[in-house]
């Protein structure tokens, strides 16, 4: 390098490429995003090929009496003894003792209309007992002093001291003395029987229950006017609905075409919306010898073997008309599922349980027809399962619930 150089005019280009080559290009950012959703819309392709659409269904509990069953009907609780309790009297009520739920022994007090005017009446014919009473007393005393009368007279006659007409005159008192007497004690009668009839009058302000029972409803409250057939305004009939909890029984209709599976004594098997879980052992108490055109239907009465304290009137209920007498064994639930559950792989009896959208395989084994069910072990009641799967289905696989 010469001494005569400039050196400040050399520089170092960074922008210029070396000899024989081409500048790099930057690829566009909309075209990597756009591989990025190619690759994800062909991931999702491949993935909804791999899903299965299937149908699923719940294990349940199944009692075996399924098995036994040869008629189903649907009725309700009904108490045989039931009854609207009301009074004879009219009258504002007074006292009321019971509410819903209430306990009640037969002749117990339920409630007390107001009864001044017909105690007035008691005390009024009590008075006119005693005033018979004691007018019988004076005309026995009256009685006694014309019998005495009517002796003397007669001696005297008999000896001529006295005229026949004086004798006539005691006689005729005598006589009238004892008609007096007959009439005093019927008066004593009339008086009693009114008084009877004024107790009767108090009594029927005293509203009793007809058995023992239980309350199930009130229809009137301290205040109300109480009468007989409700036939003025605003006025109340029954006081109380009460029932024997003792006469529950199953009121259920059957067809008549099928009324000649029914026999007297036939075990059945009851359950109860309010306790779906639970059956209650009964029996064919009687059948209604009439038919309901409208329905064409016979009513069938079904009493239960042992009463349970739940049970209450109107529940509605599914009787099941039983062959034969349930045995110890039969009276438990099981587990079940619809037969199309159960298909055979590798010769095995299984199922697939859905989990997470994923089918699970597992081994089970058949117990005995109950129904539209069959018995398993292996399940739990609550699964959900995969409904007819197909050979698709297998452990692991991803699933789609169909749409109903």
């Amino acid at each position: 390098m010469d001494a005569g150089t400039d050196l400040s005019k050399l520089r170092i280009s960074r922008n210029e490429q070396p000899a024989g080559q081409h500048p790099r290009r930057r690829v566009p950012i909309w075209l990597i995003a756009l591989a990025v959703l190619a690759a994800a819309g062909a991931a999702l392709i491949v993935r909804r090929a791999n899903v299965v659409e299937v149908q699923a269904a719940t294990v349940a509990n199944a009692f075996p009496s399924q098995a036994l069953t040869l008629l189903n009907a649907t009725g309700y609780v009904v108490a045989q003894r039931k009854a609207a309790v009301a009074s004879k009297a009219t009258g504002r009520l007074e006292q009321l003792n019971v509410t819903e739920g209430s306990r009640v022994k037969k002749d117990e007090i339920i409630a007390r209309l107001e009864a001044q005017d017909v105690q007035a009446n008691v005390d009024q014919s009590a008075a006119s007992i005693r005033a018979a009473q004691a007018n019988l007393a004076q005309g026995r005393a009256e009685l006694r002093e014309a019998q005495v009368n009517f002796t003397r007279s007669r001696d005297l006659a008999r000896k001529g001291f006295i005229s026949q007409s004086a004798l006539d005159t005691a006689v005729a008192r005598y006589d009238k003395a004892k008609a007096g007497i007959r009439n005093l004690e019927a008066a004593i009668g009339v008086a009693q029987a009114a008084h009877r009839a004024a107790e009767v009058a108090v009594e029927q302000t005293l509203i009793r229950a007809p058995f023992d029972g239980v309350v199930l409803s009130k229809s009137a409250n301290v205040g109300d006017i109480v009468t007989p057939f409700s036939s003025a305004a605003d006025s109340k009939g029954a006081v109380v609905t009460m029932a024997d909890m003792s006469t529950l029984e199953v009121e259920a209709d059957v067809a008549e075409s099928n009324i000649t599976k029914i026999r007297l004594e036939q075990p059945c098997e009851v359950q109860l919306d309010a306790f779906a879980n639970e059956r209650f052992d009964c029996a064919v108490s009687r059948t209604v010898p009439t038919v309901d055109r409208t329905k064409a239907t016979v009513m069938v009465k079904v009493r239960f073997t042992k009463l349970d304290p739940r049970i209450l009137p109107d529940m509605s209920a599914k009787v099941a008309f039983l062959e034969r007498a349930l045995q110890a064994g039969d009276r438990k639930p099981v587990t079940a599922v619809n037969p199309s559950a159960i298909v055979t792989r590798d010769g095995r009896s299984v199922a697939f349980v859905i989990e997470a959208d994923k089918a699970r395989e597992v081994a089970i084994t058949k117990g005995r027809l109950l129904g539209d069910l069959v018995e398993v072990t292996g399940l739990k009641t609550g699964d959900k399962i995969v409904l007819s799967p197909s050979d698709k289905v297998r452990d692991g696989t991803q699933l789609k619930l169909a749409q109903k």
